[in-house]
């Protein structure tokens, strides 16, 4: 990245630092702690106050099961949660909210998993195929793996396809991907932004890719709360999600269906008792991102992390990893070319600096370190990380 370009970064930021301290003062957990810097997102997000006292007001005025008795408590957790599933198709840019439905679950493994065995085994029929993300996150492979696997003890065999990427960068390979295209294709999943490479995957290339009829399972665990989302512009019709990345308590997350394709989608088994405080969470930071502006919120972490991997790349001893051609969202990853990843991460940590640091992360020589941002990050720490890592 040349000089002229973090130079506009630069000037860019500065036209959002007020809003963004205003925002960054909101979190408990980061103003009082200024002398470390958390930058491990894409595993949790930190919560805002507003969440914290909404959690607090509930379980202090209104608490009680839903769906399980007629006194006002228990009318008003039913009402809530009711409205915390319409507030989710808001959030999600739902084209057709009157015909899709929302589905509450412990989060984004959980959900991705609902939609393997509660909707997808049953639509699958021998010789059918499925194409999925082998190099993304697990919990974006499973699930379908584990259809393959039932089905398979029932006589019924299928074929599941990788899901094509460039090895070195990570981005889909779109032209291998059409070559796997053909009349059996039933389903495919896909991940919106890549929890290591922090690249946008280019789900609507995928949608034309596909054509008009083949259902998409998206895994936006690392796309919702850092960005606007619009479920008519994707064309999926699956939309998978954490709460705890999206500044919600853990325990949480959500299943949006579309029902546009296939019969709908109906969660299997005995529901029991939801997680109504994390509900209230989810809804109260679904809230707060609305208030603070998503697109300002991603157009803050693009702009850090941008100013991030141009100031990586002059350090002789890092190599990023990942994105060469899609567009970089609020991770970074790289691997430093004399130190394991465990060691740096040690050095790092003992430096308040928080990022995730080990061999499991990518396979590199060493492993490597991912640095990924929100909202509650500055220049600052960004400039710190560099420093300490030119002093290593």
């Amino acid at each position: 990245m040349t000089t002229l370009a973090l130079d506009m970064i630069d000037d860019a930021v500065e036209r959002l630092r007020d809003w963004q301290g205003a925002l960054r003062e909101q979190f408990p957990i980061i103003a009082s702690n200024p002398h470390l810097a958390y930058l491990d997102s894409a595993a949790t997000t930190q919560k805002p106050q507003a969440v914290l006292d909404t959690v607090t007001h509930y379980l202090t005025t209104s608490n009680a099961n839903t769906g399980r008795g007629g006194y006002p408590w228990a009318n008003s957790t039913t009402v809530r949660l009711e409205q915390a599933a319409e507030l989710v198709k808001g959030f999600l840019g739902d084209p057709r909210p009157e015909s899709s439905t929302v589905e509450f679950v412990s989060g984004a493994s959980q959900g991705l998993r609902a939609v393997a065995m509660d909707w997808l085994a049953d639509r699958l029929a021998d010789g059918d195929e499925i194409i999925v993300p082998f190099a993304d996150h697990k919990a974006n492979l499973e699930p379908w793996l584990e259809v393959r696997g039932r089905l398979l003890r029932r006589g019924t065999r299928i074929t599941v396809h990788p899901l094509p990427v460039e090895e070195e960068s990570g981005d889909y390979d779109y032209d291998a991907l059409a070559a796997l295209v053909n009349d059996r294709t039933r389903f495919a999943a896909v991940t919106h932004v890549h929890h290591v490479y922090g690249g946008d995957m280019g789900v609507a290339r995928i949608r034309s890719i596909l054509g008009p009829d083949i259902p998409i399972c998206l895994d936006a665990a690392q796309s919702a709360g850092r960005m606007p989302l619009s479920m008519a512009e994707l064309d999926v019709d699956f939309a998978v999600f954490s709460g705890h990345k999206t500044m919600a308590l853990p325990g949480v997350g959500a299943v949006w269906a579309r029902n546009r394709r296939g019969p709908e989608f109906v969660a299997g088994g005995w529901r029991g008792t939801p997680n109504t405080t994390g509900i209230v969470s989810l809804e109260a930071a679904l809230n707060w991102l609305s208030a603070a502006g998503l697109p300002d919120v991603h157009r803050w972490t693009v702009m850090l992390a941008a100013r991030l991997a141009g100031r990586l790349a002059e350090l002789g001893d890092v190599e990023l990893l990942g994105c060469r051609q899609c567009p970089r969202e609020n991770i970074v990853t790289f691997r430093h070319r004399r130190l394991h990843a465990g060691e740096l991460g040690s050095i790092l940590a003992a430096n308040g600096i928080m990022v995730r640091a080990d061999e499991q992360l990518h396979p590199s020589p060493g492993g490597a370190v991912r640095v990924s941002l929100h909202i509650y990050n500055t220049p600052e720490e960004v400039e710190r990380l560099v420093a300490v890592l030119g002093r290593t």
